[in-house]
């Protein structure tokens, strides 16, 4: 099975999952979130936009822990 890489393009606050395989469709599963699939229908790939806003709720908590260590 091969692993999901993540990337972060800063400029346009999109959080990027992906592994290995062509896009044949993508799916909006949520305002601001895509998934992208093989010709299969398996999950190659997870889009979030706007990462920082959708996040904020995960990250200001761990970024407070990081502080305080």
């Amino acid at each position: 099975m091969n692993p999901f890489k993540v990337f972060y393009d800063e400029k346009e606050d999109v959080l990027y999952l992906a592994k290995e395989g062509v896009e044949h469709e993508f799916v909006e599963i949520a305002p601001g979130v895509n998934a992208e699939l093989d010709e299969n229908g398996q999950l190659i790939g997870i889009e979030l936009f706007n990462a920082s806003i959708l996040l904020k709720n995960v990250i200001n908590p761990i970024v407070k822990k990081a502080k305080a260590a």
